[in-house]
């Protein structure tokens, strides 16, 4: 493709990087990138895209901006609570830069309209705030073959990987087989969040995301990335693929998607 002089100046310091350049720079153009979830993470991690050029960002997310959501998705304006997330989104994406085409897809997530939504973006961000969402969002990229870059966030911890789906690679299952009973875990209401932290862990996403359009760097298969914003430390875990995994494993129990109870809890907060 052939920029534009407002595009080469846009897009200068990227083109000036030698693992990026004009030919990476088309690449995030022409990429396609679904954000679940335009809150805490959705937020900063879908801003970061849209500043860096990311053709086609679609977002989901079927709630009202509230005015509690407004210390960490910064997203959202104060003028724009009690309307739908997903517009204050588009809003936002569109006026950061003209190039992106942002589709707001304004429903719930749940088994019927999942694969369907997912199909046609390359790359999947979860960034949402309960655990039925995360398994479903899991088990539809899966069956699906989608990359996906998953991250959450509990008071001042947040923790960041990629399900690549290649042969080797671990899902969300392998990590945490079956989510707790609702009622076992505190309220995200309970729980708090430091509103920050929701920038560290939304940019990284947005980071390893980029990484995996253009094909640099490592990527964060295959490891656990764990922050920890009080002592400002990193962690990182090594993660395995389990056999004995009920969807990726030798011989899945899971084969069709599930619509688990919705609650928020403990680890994946936004």
């Amino acid at each position: 493709m052939k920029f534009t002089d407002e595009q080469i100046k846009r897009y200068s310091r990227h083109i000036i990087l030698p693992d990026v350049g004009g030919k990476g720079q088309e690449k995030l153009l022409r990429s396609k990138v679904l954000v679940i979830g335009t809150g805490g993470l959705g937020s900063p991690a879908s801003m970061y895209l849209a500043a860096a050029g990311v053709g086609t960002i679609g977002v989901v997310d079927h709630d009202v901006v509230d005015l509690s959501n407004l210390q960490r998705q910064i997203l959202h304006l104060t003028a724009d609570v009690g309307k739908p997330k997903t517009a204050s989104a588009k809003r936002t994406l569109e006026s950061m830069n003209p190039d992106v085409k942002v589709i707001a897809h304004q429903e719930k997530l749940s088994r019927d309209n999942i694969r369907n939504i997912i199909k046609d973006y390359e790359i999947i961000l979860d960034c949402t705030d309960n655990f039925s969402t995360r398994y479903l969002i899991n088990d539809a990229c899966y069956l699906e073959k989608k990359i996906l870059v998953s991250a959450s966030m509990f008071r001042y911890d947040g923790q960041l990987t990629i399900f690549d789906q290649t042969p080797a690679s671990p899902c969300y299952r392998c990590l945490y087989p079956e989510p707790p009973p609702p009622g076992a875990v505190p309220s995200c209401q309970e729980a708090g969040i430091l509103g920050v932290l929701a920038g560290t862990m939304g940019t990284l996403q947005a980071t390893e995301t980029i990484k995996q359009i253009l094909g640099i760097g490592r990527s964060l298969a295959g490891r656990l990335l764990l922050y920890n914003a009080q002592q400002l430390t990193l962690q990182e875990v090594k993660i395995k693929k389990d056999p004995k995994c009920s969807l990726c494993g030798v011989n899945p129990t899971v084969t069709e998607l599930i619509d688990y109870e919705e609650f928020c809890g403990v680890g994946p907060a936004r």
